[in-house]
Order: structure tokens, then sequence, then C-alpha cells
């Protein structure tokens, strides 16, 4: 034990050994009861022995509420996880330990009383169609104890007292990845820390695009060709890594965390879709930074529903297409070189069947002309927060796109190609939603530490210590929620369930930890000088992009009722 004489609970009597035994004891009662729910959700949602999407609407609450269980469940699937293999390695310590107990105490107790999905909407097992006997099964002596015991005032303060102990520390807690990983981590938070965090404040109170210095810099470090083949110009590294850098980026500012995201997902769409002269041409480009990408998705009237897209291209004579309609929420548009354009090739198509994606060439603009090329316009949305890229509504009206930059040289094949990159997206969003939390808890930890209030300092408060200790123990949660969907991805294993779970997670955890940083604040973190003013408008988006969060819990459900 790292804490001699007084155990992790401070008093409680949860010891190392006991803990591990506890915590995985305390799994399979939770699985019991996801079981338990997925069949009465099942059954509300059947109809002919098939899952009709009309009951599933019917029944959202429920059917989103068992996502949110699902995604309780595999979160202590994954910490129990990290701490045996933290203890396999000897460094499962006192910091560690506290976070473990904590996280199981405080989730287990949540699935049965109620998850909150977000601050106005709590999920109970009753809204899943579950009888309260189910809870007899659920409440075995180790949950009861864990329940009782895992997160008491005790366990919270002494996690903060740790944390203060080790503020050096660039995680609260060891992150369970290997050093390499860790050194790519130090990289990019000496990086973050000597130019972004100095001048981020700035460029979001300023609404400024982040500066192209910036941009070039990150090139020269690899970010846009991290997990990029090498054999295409990338480096080839894991979705691991990906994560990494994402979060310490996004850490720093989330609109730089962001910067590598549109290379990330258009070299996806190229590495899954394109043709080999495709993948020859662009790859080496993104991989570099020579070429920077913006996704060109959405449209005014259609938001998540893709199918209903109605942006057209029609071929001419010459075998390049024409691009006509309407486009939105299009992230760092001026600024770059090619667009990834989903738009509708079969007029006589008003499904996802119809849809084309292809690689539109583009000149970079800049304030004065932003965008210069011949058959587009586009304009500013001005936004709360995600401002360092800008983002623009589009008009196409004649615009060209080479017959060669259809993707993959197949018409019709726009959304398959599209949710093949869901996957990567969705890692890589909740790994930028941990690195917003991070930065929450960072400002919010400093406060309270700095402000004195009544004679002390706020941080010698039990609930606004607690307050810090449950945003270190979620930061947590959602990290190996998110390194477990990004192992799966780089060994193949189909992982858009758990994708959707780590970003359903983490955006919530994002939000909640910059609300609480606020609060910490007091009435100096409503003011736009303070930092967290922009970590609370940067972390609200995340519960929107990439999937809107009951998007992504109608998602998770279908998987799994399917």
């Amino acid at each position: 034990m790292a804490h001699d004489g007084a155990d992790l609970a401070m008093g409680q009597g949860i010891l190392l050994d006991d803990l591990l035994s506890l915590t995985d004891a305390a799994i399979a009662p939770a699985e019991a009861v996801l079981e338990a729910a997925r069949a009465s959700v099942r059954a509300m949602t059947e109809d002919g022995g098939r899952v009709s999407s009309r009951l599933v609407e019917a029944n959202q609450f429920a059917a989103h509420g068992l996502a949110w269980l699902a995604t309780y469940v595999e979160s202590l699937r994954q910490m129990q996880y990290w701490a045996n293999k933290l203890t396999s390695e000897a460094s499962f310590g006192e910091i560690e330990q506290i976070i473990q107990q904590i996280a199981f105490g405080e989730y287990l107790s949540q699935i049965a009383g109620g998850i909150q999905m977000n601050q106005g909407e709590m999920v109970r097992l009753g809204d899943l169609g579950l009888a309260p006997d189910v809870l007899a099964g659920f409440r075995t002596p180790a949950v009861e104890l864990l329940m009782a015991r895992g997160n008491t005032q005790g366990a919270r303060s002494r996690l903060v007292e740790l944390m203060q102990e080790r503020s050096a520390e660039i995680t609260v807690g060891k992150t369970g990845l290997d050093d390499e990983l860790e050194m790519i981590r130090e990289q990019f938070r000496r990086y973050a820390v000597d130019k972004v965090e100095p001048f981020a404040h700035d460029w979001h109170l300023k609404d400024e695009l982040i500066p192209m210095e910036i941009i070039e810099e990150l090139a020269e470090m690899g970010v846009f060709g991290l997990t990029i083949p090498e054999e295409y110009g990338g480096f080839g590294l894991s979705k691991a890594s990906m994560c990494v850098v994402s979060e310490e980026l996004s850490r720093g500012y989330i609109g730089v965390g962001s910067l590598g995201t549109r290379s990330e997902i258009a070299a996806e769409l190229i590495i899954a879709g394109g043709t080999e002269e495709q993948k020859r041409k662009w790859l080496p480009a993104l991989a570099s930074g020579e070429t920077l990408p913006t996704a060109v998705f959405t449209e005014p009237n259609t938001g998540s529903d893709l199918g209903a897209l109605r942006t057209r291209a029609v071929k001419d004579e010459n075998g390049d297409w024409v691009i006509t309609g309407n486009k939105t929420w299009i992230t760092h548009a001026a600024r770059t070189h090619v667009m990834t354009l989903l738009a509708r090739t079969d007029p006589s198509s008003d499904n996802y069947k119809g849809l084309s994606m292809f690689l539109a060439e583009k000149t970079p603009g800049d304030d004065a002309n932003p965008f210069p090329t011949e058959g587009m316009t586009g304009g500013e949305i001005e936004v709360l927060g995600y401002r360092g890229m800008k983002e623009y509504e589009l008009g196409f009206d004649g615009f060209k796109v080479k017959g060669e930059n259809l993707l993959g040289g197949e018409e019709g094949k726009g959304f398959k190609q599209l949710m093949e990159t869901f996957e990567s997206a969705r890692i890589q969003t909740a790994a930028r939603a941990i690195g917003v939390a991070q930065s929450a808890l960072d400002v919010g930890m400093q406060y309270a530490e700095d402000r004195k209030q009544f004679g002390k300092s706020l941080i010698e408060f039990p609930r606004v210590s607690g307050k810090l200790a449950m945003m270190a123990v979620e930061i947590m949660i959602a990290r190996q929620l998110t390194y477990f969907s990004a192992r799966e991805k780089d060994e193949g294993i189909r992982c858009d369930l758990e994708a959707g779970m780590a970003k359903l997670l983490g955006a919530r955890v994002a939000w909640a930890n910059a609300d609480n940083a606020l609060q910490i604040h007091g009435g100096n973190g409503f003011a736009l000088e303070y930092k967290v003013s922009r970590i609370l408008c940067d972390a609200r988006i995340l519960n929107i992009f990439e999937g809107a969060a009951e998007i992504q819990a109608q998602v998770i459900a279908r998987r799994l009722l399917g």
C-alpha cells in the first residue's frame, strides 16, 4: 500500500487486494442488469420478431437510456482492465486506487438510482421497463460495499490532496499507455504550454483564425500524418497516438486539437474508398500538411439526416462534375485546398444510395477574399466557441470538380464511404473531449488553490474539492473507454459501438467539467477575461458535432437491440 496506515477511503475499509476483487466482482451484476434492460427494451421495440424503427422512436427515452446504461457498464469493464494492467506492472498506486474506487462507487450508484444523460434528463431502471426486483440481484455484497464506501468525502478529499502534491505530473494518475505514447504526450503537452495556451484565449476573444505558423509547426511535428500509412508518406502510428496528440493539443485549445481532425477524416475516406491513384496523389500531401482539407457534408435543412441531402452533382460533356447546392457548418473552409464533398449524383434517388463523395479542389482564400474559386461563395457563421478555424455556409453554383476526383471512381458509394470514417472520427472527438475536460480541471484547480475566501483557499472547502475529484475521475473513465475503442480500431475490430460510447461519455464529461470549473470561479467565471468562459463555450459543441448526443445514443441503441 502506498498510503500506509490509512486506507484508500480515509478509514472506509477498502484495501488494495479487496478493492480489485470487489470491483471485479461488481462487473457481473452490472452486466446482468444491462442484459435485463436490453431484453426489456427489445420487447418494447419489436414488431413481428424484428426491431421496428417506429417503435424505437416511440420508446426513444428507454432506447437512449439503454445506450447510457451500456456505456456505463463498458466504462466499468475498461476501468477494471486499466487497474489490472497497472497492477501487473506494479504501478497501481494510491492515486489510481482512489480513482478506481470512486469510479465504481459512483457509476454503480447511478446504475441503481439513475444515470445522468445530461443536466435535465436522468434515466432510471424503471424507464427501461425493469421492475424494482431487478436490483435484488444487482445489490451483491461487493456492489453494496462499493456504493457505500467508494465515492466518499474522505476519498474525494484524499484524491485532491494527492493531486496537489503531484501537480507537476501531466495526468492525474497513470494512463496505462506505454512509454513511447507517454513520450509523445509529453512532447505535445510542452508544445501546447509554450505555443498554444498563452495565446488561445486571445484568439478566441478576437475571433481569429489560428495562426498559420501553428499549422506549419504541427505539420513539421507530423500531426497531419500520424495514422496515414508510411507507404503514403505518413507515420503509420496507432489510433492511440492520435488520441494522445488530440488530448494534449485540445487541452491547450480545442481549435488546435481539431486541426488534425480534418486530415484524419479526409485520409480515412481516401484510404478506405479511394483508388490507388487517388491515394498516391492525396495522402502524402495531406500527411505533410501541404494540402489542408475540410469536410463538406451538412446542409441547412438536413442536419444529421444525410440521406436527405439535396446538393447535386451533374456530369458534363467532358466527364467532369458540376456542383449546385448549399452546405453549412463547414469548419476551416476558407484556408483549405480540398473539400471532401458529399453530393447527390442520382437525381431520381431520395436516400443514401444516390450520394457520391468528391475530392473537390479549391483555392485557399484570405481575409479579403475567403472564397476566390469560381462557382463557390461563402459566409462566416458567428459562434459561441470553437472559433479558431471558423464555421462557414457555402454556396455552389456551377462549381467544377474533375472527373478523376470522384472518390473511388464509383457513383453512389458516398454514404458508405463516409460511414467507414465514423469510428475514427468519433474516437478522435472523444479524445478532444478529454483534452477539454482536462483543461477545465487545470483552470478550476488553479483558481481553487489561488482564490481565498473566508480566510482559506477555495480548495479547502469540501464541495469545491469534491468537484475537482469527480472531474479527475471522470476524465480517467472517459480516457479508458476511448483508448479501448482505439485499440479495437487498430486491431481491425468493428468498434462503432465502442467509439460511439466514448464520444457520448466524453462529451458529457467535458461539459460537466467546464460547468464545474466555471462554478468554482463564481462570478469571475462569467467574465470573458477568464479562460474558463472560453472552455465552457468550447465544451458545449462536443455534444453536438460528429453526431449529437441524441443521435449517438440512437445509433448505440440500434446496435444493442439489433
